[in-house]
């Protein structure tokens, strides 16, 4: 298994394509957030006056059972859908009232999203699935391999890029995906449940990588309804039937890199350190 992680020679981890801009206004701002869905001539209040503030560089869990409001929130600030009442900016911009066209555009440009079930295209490569945002959003293609070889390289797939995710491991198809979500630069990276699929030790390996990209500088909202996987966040929110039930901090975050370390067998450390050798060699020429 390689390393969650990419770095140098001197073992520093290298940010080249995360937006880590630490300065300026929040990244998420909602303000008396609604969002009323009609069953028939029955409402359901799905959401009812959200408010809160992300800043740049946090690393957000969001929680709550089933019904709590918690997916709601996600589809809203990840411009999937849009409020009932209240007004959400997303980086300085207010994308509550934006067009089907705008709301788009934002979300190819300012977000990067990881989800459950990885949505990798089966037939593509590795290389080719990260590609992809970046075909929606018009660049060279000579722009797209370079960012997408980059991309693989920070999540430790650099000897995989052409591999098909049939070929590739749970938690390597998690990777390409994160690395997917990397490629445009955001300033945002949602993570819907995105250890909900894998086994305890995949998912401490996922969550070193998200961890490493928010040292960074990477501001991540997480959806989770498991517990442990919030403790390696900074911030928990807790909805329940729509509303924001607790806001606080994660006093102790657990070192998700570490506690991978602690599970990797010695002879894996030292092909996983042979293998990073051999991606900085590939990237210097």
């Amino acid at each position: 298994m390689t390393s969650p992680l990419h770095s140098t020679s001197s073992g520093v981890v290298t940010p080249r394509i995360v937006n880590a801009d630490n300065h300026g206004k929040p990244v998420i701002v909602v303000h008396n957030l609604h969002k009323t869905y009609w069953l028939g001539q029955t409402p359901v209040h799905a959401l009812r006056g959200i408010s809160l503030e992300v800043s740049r560089g946090e690393f957000v869990a969001v929680m709550g059972p089933s019904g709590s409001g918690k997916s709601t929130f996600m589809n809203l600030i990840g411009c999937l859908d849009r409020p009932t009442q209240g007004d959400y900016w997303l980086d300085g911009k207010l994308v509550s009232r934006m067009s089907t066209q705008g709301l788009a555009i934002a979300r190819n440009r300012l977000i990067g999203f990881v989800f459950q079930g990885f949505n990798l295209l089966s037939r593509a490569s590795a290389m080719h699935n990260v590609e992809l945002p970046m075909i929606y959003g018009g660049l060279t293609k000579e722009m797209r391999e370079r960012r997408a070889r980059q991309a693989l390289q920070l999540v430790g797939l650099g000897a995989r890029m052409d591999h098909l995710p049939s070929q590739l491991s749970g938690g390597q198809q998690q990777r390409v995906a994160i690395a997917r979500s990397l490629v445009n630069s955001p300033s945002l990276l949602l993570a819907d449940e995105p250890t909900g699929n894998l086994d305890s030790r995949t998912s401490i390996e996922v969550m070193a990588i998200l961890q490493a990209l928010n040292q960074q500088g990477l501001t991540i909202v997480l959806v989770t309804h498991e517990p442990d996987i919030a403790e390696y966040t900074s911030r928990r929110v807790t909805f329940r039937d729509g509303r924001l039930l607790r806001d606080e901090p994660v006093l102790n975050p657990r070192d998700a890199q570490a506690e991978w370390v602690a599970l990797t067998p010695p002879d894996s450390v030292k092909t996983s350190k042979a293998s990073k050798e051999r991606n900085n060699s590939h990237a210097s020429h």
